[in-house]
């Protein structure tokens, strides 16, 4: 099971979005597809029957999009970094990305690829592309953070904090920029680094970049228990600050979902009174409450305070 898994945040355009996505990659596939009920409609403002959430995978990269709204735009502050084993892959790749969408480094070669490009589809997701070998990255996706503006400087200090809180996490390596190079020497230029077995990769921008961390992309951890939502949210709330439906902005400013999978499959329960429930139950969290979640969900809640 993926433990950690992207939320991609979208005004109406969700299910066309993964759509496109998992027509451009093998091993690609649309899955299930949450509704949106009549319940907290003076929340979210969403119709009754429009798609809420809808999971997908990508090269066998599972990821979500949420229509969420117009309050938070995806930006480049988190791209995907694919990796590409030939020239005619890469091109197609990046034809289809770059329509509608916006080039953010030119797709050619660099002294770190051959050929490599970085792009911002039409949906506001953002792409590096580069030619090489899947073997030395492992994942043919990768989430990318990028620490730019007041957290410029600070993507060590990240890839330490994350890896000392996912098991089965560490950190492949981690080059900083020298005295010679664009950017403040010290900083990190790239960085590479497993969480929950997964790979992640994190730099330095210090560019005069007119975005940073926000939930327009955010990571979803998948909980399997109270427990491990109880730990989760204790550990990234460290100097972080807590919001609605077991969202969290930690120290850093990246967005995390801190969600039990049982509320997952809650949500896709054809019992419309069922959904309806727990939704409300839900509405009124911060941090998940599981045993409050499950009373929702069969008609036996009581009423609950935020957590």
């Amino acid at each position: 099971m993926q433990k950690i898994i992207p939320n991609l945040w979208f005004d109406n355009q969700a299910e066309e979005a993964a759509r496109f996505y998992t027509s451009l990659f093998d091993g690609s596939s649309i899955g299930r597809i949450a509704r949106y009920g009549k319940e907290g409609f003076e929340i979210h403002g969403m119709p009754e029957g429009s798609v809420l959430t809808i999971e997908f995978e990508v090269a066998g990269y599972q990821m979500i999009a949420l229509n969420g709204g117009p309050f938070f735009k995806i930006n480049p502050s988190i791209s995907f970094f694919v990796v590409c084993e030939t020239r005619d892959e890469i091109d197609r790749l990046w034809s289809a990305l770059e329509e509608g969408g916006q080039v953010l480094m030119p797709l050619e070669s660099y002294d770190w690829s051959e050929r490599y490009g970085w792009v911002q589809d039409r949906f506001g997701v953002s792409w590096q592309l580069s030619q090489g070998n899947l073997a030395d990255v492992g994942q043919k996706i990768t989430p990318s953070l990028l620490f730019a503006g007041d957290e410029n400087g600070r993507a060590e200090e990240a890839v330490r904090f994350y890896t000392s809180i996912f098991d089965d996490s560490d950190i492949v390596g981690i080059i900083h920029y020298g005295p010679e190079q664009p950017d403040r020497q010290g900083t990190v230029a790239h960085a590479q680094f497993h969480l929950a077995g997964e790979v992640f990769m994190a730099m330095d921008g210090g560019l005069d970049h007119d975005f940073s961390f926000n939930e327009g992309l955010s990571l979803l951890i998948q909980c399997k228990d109270q427990q491990e939502i109880d730990y989760f949210w204790e550990r990234l709330l460290d100097g972080g600050v807590p919001q609605q439906c077991g969202w969290l902005k930690d120290q850093f400013g990246v967005a995390w979902q801190v969600s039990p999978t049982e509320l997952h499959d809650m949500l896709h329960d054809p019992d419309a009174d069922k959904v309806a429930r727990v939704t409300k139950s839900f509405l009124r969290m911060q941090k998940f409450d599981l045993a409050e979640l499950r009373r929702a969900f069969e008609g036996k809640a009581a009423e609950s305070q935020p957590a």
